[in-house]
């Protein structure tokens, strides 16, 4: 009897072992989707990723003092201002908008520090730069942040997001020792940047423009051309069915679905998906950082370029490049911009230079002076049909083209360029010395 029961026991361990090993082998799937993804993730890297506060970053900073305005384009002085804020603890952020009799005088109010982004952020992006206590805050979209130093006596300090786009202000606070320490620090050594003066362009928009001369710098490069292979690798779903094919001025790669051009004569690439769905419903913060993510995945910030503008209406971001000394690059044919335009959930339409501005030559950067806000200021008053009601911006900046001399170069030349009825226009050295064109 106990030799039956030995035997049972035995058969019965085996029945289960069976089974079990039997169930493993029905059920096991290996994990090749995530081998093969991992794997095509690295081996399409045209340059380093960045992250959000490398990409959307101010480009103006202004300090408000008794009726004077000093102000600054310099990144560095600018990434100071953001380290400095960004070690604060934002509290208590609600809507302030219908609290605000003029928001002009929000923004540029004795007492104030703006610092100005070229583009609406949504708040929420920004909160990986900003610390923002609080699981759920508002949902808003901002291009300034309003520093106000007057208050740093009471218990706590205040600062203003406000969107000049849509004309809302949501009010924030901070500590009243941090607010004490910025206005230390930052804000009563605001008279060593050059002064600026106020245009005001309407009831709703003031725009700050430098006094005197700005020294500026030009910046002459030999363009490094970008892998157009290593782009199909990273826009194609499945590379190995795209077929490239030249076509005049470049090469084109093509699949049942998508193409990708890239033209040599105009340094431009441009991929195109016709087929995803249209029906694009998220948010402006999902549409900025899917924006943002999709160029990390291949490594495309090739060069400086920070965010400056979306549209959740097309569903398009704008990327632009920028100077070494903090100042935007502007260039008719596109090359000096990066575009997306999204699908539910793909890219849609991909446009780019081919091009990396990787080899500044040292020995070709000249020092020169730009004339002062008033100078061309002054230029536009004076064209036929002006109105100061559609000036929306004007900076100084950046034209890139090619060397006229030497093709091969890219030369990046120092002028002042303004925002008109939501088209860039330029005021070339030539225009301040007489020559008009562009309103009429």
């Amino acid at each position: 009897m106990r030799y039956e029961n030995i035997k049972s026991g035995i058969l019965i361990v085996l029945v289960l072992v069976s089974i079990l090993l039997t169930w493993n082998l029905w059920t096991y799937q290996p994990n090749y989707e995530t081998m093969e993804s991992n794997k095509y993730v690295e081996e399409v890297t045209l340059s380093e990723k960045q992250e959000v506060q490398k990409i959307v970053r101010p480009d103006q900073l202004f300090y408000h003092m008794k009726g004077q305005h000093y102000g600054t384009n310099n990144t560095g002085e600018i990434e100071k201002v953001i380290k400095e804020i960004s070690g604060w603890s934002f509290f208590d952020v609600k809507k302030y908008t219908s609290e605000v009799k003029n928001i002009k005088q929000l923004i540029s109010g004795s007492g104030n520090t703006e610092i100005i982004f070229p583009g609406d952020v949504p708040i929420e992006l920004y909160r990986s730069v900003l610390t923002i206590e609080g699981k759920k805050i508002p949902s808003f979209n901002f291009n300034r942040i309003i520093i106000n130093v007057e208050n740093s006596a009471k218990e706590n300090g205040i600062v203003y997001f406000v969107s000049t786009e849509s004309q809302q202000v949501y009010i924030s606070h901070i500590s009243s020792a941090n607010l004490s320490e910025f206005k230390r620090d930052f804000y009563m050594k605001a008279e060593k940047y050059p002064r600026h003066f106020a245009f005001e362009a309407s009831d709703k928009r003031t725009i700050f423009l430098p006094e005197t001369v700005t020294e500026m710098t030009t910046y002459k490069y030999l363009p490094v051309t970008l892998d157009s292979e290593e782009f199909k690798e990273a826009l194609f779903s499945d590379p190995s069915f795209v077929q490239k094919s030249f076509v005049p001025s470049g090469e084109e790669y093509t699949n049942d679905s998508s193409k990708m051009t890239v033209n040599f004569e105009s340094n431009l690439l441009r991929y195109v998906n016709p087929t995803v769905e249209e029906n694009y419903v998220n948010s402006s913060y999902d549409l900025v950082k899917r924006s943002i993510d999709f160029v990390n995945e291949h490594g495309g910030w090739t060069d400086p370029y920070r965010y400056v503008y979306k549209n959740e209406y097309t569903h398009s971001v704008t990327f632009r490049l920028y100077s070494m000394d903090g100042y935007p690059v502007f260039n008719g044919n596109g090359i000096s911009e990066i575009s997306e335009v999204w699908g539910r959930d793909e890219i849609n339409k991909y446009i780019r230079p081919n091009i990396a501005l990787e080899l500044p030559l040292t020995t070709e950067m000249v020092k020169v002076t730009r004339p002062s806000g008033h100078d061309a200021l002054k230029y536009l008053q004076n064209k036929k049909n002006f109105k100061p009601g559609l000036l929306e911006e004007m900076i100084l900046g950046y034209r890139m083209e090619r060397d006229s001399k030497e093709n091969k170069l890219i030369v990046l030349e120092p002028t002042w360029f303004y925002r008109y009825d939501q088209s860039w226009g330029e005021i070339t050295m030539e225009d301040l010395g007489g020559t008009q064109h562009g309103l009429e």
